[in-house]
């Protein structure tokens, strides 16, 4: 089962932003595979608060579950992170392969509307971007 946490930080303008991360990335960062940090932004028109627009909100999760149903069938790719608020949503993921990433990516999307997304890439082997989400965000289950 899946096992993700939420922690409401403060952008540098003082807007709040969810942090949405991905518990249980240990098998995924040890295995040394998947070495491409791959970010998706989708800057919105924000509400006065920061956050989306209800319709925009929805369309989100959408992209969300499409991307997560195509990642369970094609492990090229693990999202570890969603970052929403002060006019963005982002989404964090690390491949093992840009190349095929991208084609899982497009065709998981291919029925959604067009989205005017922002899509960077760059090697992160040592996961420091999740390494610091994690440690700066990480709520751990109550014993």
């Amino acid at each position: 089962m899946e096992k993700w946490w939420s922690y409401p930080c403060v952008s540098d303008n003082g807007m709040t932003i969810i942090v949405t991360g991905h518990d249980g990335m240990d098998k995924f960062r040890e295995s040394g595979k998947y070495r491409y940090r791959i970010d998706v932004t989708w800057k919105y028109n924000a509400l006065p608060d920061g956050m989306p627009e209800e319709e925009d909100a929805r369309l989100m999760e959408e992209v969300t579950d499409a991307l997560t149903e195509a990642l369970k069938k094609d492990k090229v790719a693990v999202m570890t992170g969603i970052y929403t608020g002060d006019g963005s949503r982002d989404w964090v993921l690390y491949t093992k392969n840009l190349k095929i990433f991208s084609i899982v990516f497009n065709k998981a999307l291919e029925q959604l509307p067009a989205i005017p997304f922002l899509i960077e890439a760059e090697e992160d082997p040592d996961w420091e971007e999740y390494t610091h989400m994690r440690e700066e965000t990480y709520i751990p289950d109550e014993e």
